[in-house]
């Protein structure tokens, strides 16, 4: 809550500077993380929980429409007063607490940077990458989604190199963040699995067709979402998720965590994903799996350890 409170700041702050013509709203990217971190430091959850508004869970419904409305008031002047930023930070700092200038963690005192410097993590070590044909493979850009206020850079490359990146990490001990699109009908995070069910009859490999021909358009989408045995699932190219990107078939949902791989019962490969949608999903107790095939169509972008990069790529990209 520490990042987010201090992307609150960011946003009024850029939001502000555009006149109000971009995003000003609950979310952000990856970057913002990084940014953070580098810049303000960081510090451990119990030592400022962000929760000061009664409750138990993040609801930031009320603060939203609350700092909207104020951040709309200020652009609407000709010029800007010398407080609106203090006013803006008295009402974030009312919903989170106050900002944490020093704190206690373990029987030591720090400073959000102090903390940050302890941990020995380097920010240079972490890349966002992404895979897109409207800009050219192995340079980096700003992805264009209204969650990236920060514009933070994504390095392109091809998705059949994604894949590589994510199994090289896997594979390295690392771990990967994971933004992508979760708004498919094969994203079931309550039965523990997203994949890209192939929902045209002639490709239910393996079924009896007589069964399937007999049934309607809704009722054959209804039988292949029971996801109660594996699934023909779409073969998917660059194109395809070009497509889905440019049509805002692929939208910006939710950012996740991967941190491992596994193999359905046929011998499909999964990764293991941690959300944190809660605990009461299947079996699984928060994680689920997600088929390759989805990970290919439906990915923003990554965050990953420059040094999980194979070491091809990682020339091609200049790291």
């Amino acid at each position: 809550m520490f990042v987010s409170r201090d992307n609150y700041e960011k946003k009024a702050d850029k939001y502000v500077r555009l006149h109000g013509t971009i995003e000003f709203a609950g979310g952000g990217s990856f970057e913002d993380v990084v940014e953070t971190f580098r810049n303000a430091g960081i510090v451990p959850e119990e030592a400022y929980s962000g929760i000061n508004y009664g409750g138990t869970i993040h609801d930031h419904s009320e603060l939203d429409r609350v700092t909207r409305a104020y951040i709309d008031a200020v652009i609407k002047g000709k010029k800007l007063t010398k407080s609106w930023k203090k006013g803006f930070n008295g009402i974030i700092d009312a919903y989170y607490g106050n900002y944490p200038e020093t704190f206690t963690y373990k029987g030591i005192s720090y400073t959000p940077k102090s903390f940050a410097q302890s941990l020995g993590l380097n920010m240079d070590d972490y890349v966002g990458i992404t895979s897109f044909t409207h800009h050219p493979f192995y340079r980096p850009f700003v992805i264009e989604v209204p969650d990236n206020y920060i514009w933070g850079l994504n390095y392109n490359v091809t998705i059949d190199e994604l894949i590589e990146i994510i199994d090289n990490s896997i594979e390295k001990g690392y771990t990967i963040a994971w933004g992508a699109d979760v708004s498919e009908k094969g994203f079931q995070h309550r039965k523990g699995i997203a994949v890209m069910p192939d929902m045209e009859l002639n490709n239910l490999q393996g079924t009896d067709r007589e069964r399937w021909e007999g049934l309607s358009k809704t009722e054959l989408e209804t039988e292949i979402l029971k996801f109660d045995k594996p699934v023909t699932e779409l073969k998917i190219t660059q194109e395809m998720r070009q497509e889905a990107f440019d049509n805002y078939e692929t939208t910006d949902d939710h950012g996740m965590h991967i941190v491992g791989v596994a193999k359905d019962q046929n011998g499909a490969k999964f990764y293991k994903v941690k959300n944190s949608w809660g605990t009461d999903n299947s079996e699984y107790s928060g994680f689920f799996y997600v088929s390759e095939n989805y990970v290919r169509y439906k990915t923003m972008n990554i965050l990953i350890n420059k040094n999980s990069i194979p070491e091809i790529i990682k020339r091609k990209l200049g790291l």
